[in-house]
């Protein structure tokens, strides 16, 4: 199937709401969903990344160019929220509380981190704005009854298969196999109401894997799908070096878009200061979508949609 052409999937799509921010559906529907990383590994706006002090001004200034970018657009926009600890990462969420209402994820490279960090936001108030960041092929039990007792309501599941790296892989260890449990049943033993896929990017070419995986997704599953394209641009040592001043930009841009070409409900961008970069073509790009989709009968179901939003005088 060519991607190009305008498409209707059969499998019914879901669309959950995420403190006022709405994720999924057919193609057209609702605009993709962009998502900042802020106090990632070196960001220059973090003075411990173990204790999570910080510049609260710069990362308020941050926050609000990245909503500034959403209402101007129209993408909904999530705060992805790295800690290397869950110290760091508990300092960062009661900044998040008052310098912002997004929805934000709960990041970190290892469960013993997030899983303090996620009881924190959940017990001063933001369960509805927590998004635990992730569940995938190294969940164990532990993690999965702690999440359940939490009753958290919304995760990412990151649909990674290290046995098979192709699209249908990754929809296979979402579905479980006979070599891989499935990851669809281990956030429903956590009582995950609203899951959000991560089709896993590893590198600059997997990202059309990426993409093909949640094209297969949405058509076999019908939940809300996306990826991060930003890590695999961030790694690529050449486009920052060699291919001009503008090339880490545009490439930035153009691998959102791509995922988008593949009905993307949400993408992770990268660091939150490209905002003002990516925003404006991930928003024409679905403003692109939802006119072709009217002729399929799809209509947009928000009015806040790029559609209007950026070509309105």
């Amino acid at each position: 199937m060519a991607v190009y052409v305008m498409e209707k999937f059969d499998k019914e799509q879901k669309i959950f709401e995420i403190a006022d921010v709405k994720v999924g559906g057919q193609p057209g529907e609702l605009p993709t969903v962009l998502i900042g990383t802020i106090f990632y590994e070196g960001h220059k706006i973090v003075n411990d990344h173990r204790k999570g002090t910080f510049d609260k001004q710069k990362a308020e200034s941050l926050l609000n160019k990245q909503e500034e970018m959403s209402d101007l657009t129209g993408n909904p926009c999530i705060i992805d929220v790295f800690g290397q600890t869950s110290e760091a990462l508990i300092n960062y969420i009661d900044f998040i509380s008052e310098a912002s209402k997004a929805p934000f994820l709960v990041d970190s490279t290892s469960a013993n981190e997030r899983i303090p960090a996620i009881k924190h936001a959940i017990e001063i108030g933001l369960r509805n704005r927590a998004i635990y960041n992730s569940i995938d092929y190294n969940f164990n039990d532990d993690e999965l009854n702690e999440l359940k007792n939490l009753k958290t309501e919304s995760a990412v599941v990151l649909c990674y298969n290290p046995l098979n790296a192709w699209p249908k892989g990754r929809t296979e260890i979402l579905k479980g196999t006979d070599r891989a449990k499935s990851l669809l049943e281990a956030a429903e033993k956590a009582g995950i109401s609203n899951m959000l896929v991560d089709t896993a990017v590893l590198d600059v070419p997997s990202i059309i894997f990426a993409s093909e995986a949640i094209n297969l997704v949405k058509k076999e599953l019908g939940l809300p799908a996306g990826c991060g394209p930003s890590n695999a641009i961030t790694t690529w040592r050449k486009v920052r070096k060699g291919m001009g001043p503008y090339a880490y930009d545009s490439c930035l841009s153009g691998a959102c878009i791509v995922t988008q070409m593949y009905y993307a409900d949400f993408t992770l961008y990268g660091p939150i200061e490209f905002a003002e970069k990516v925003f404006p073509a991930c928003a024409m790009t679905d403003a692109i979508t939802t006119y072709n989709a009217r002729s399929i009968g799809i209509k947009p179901a928000t009015t806040e949609h790029p559609l209007t939003k950026i070509f309105k005088d």
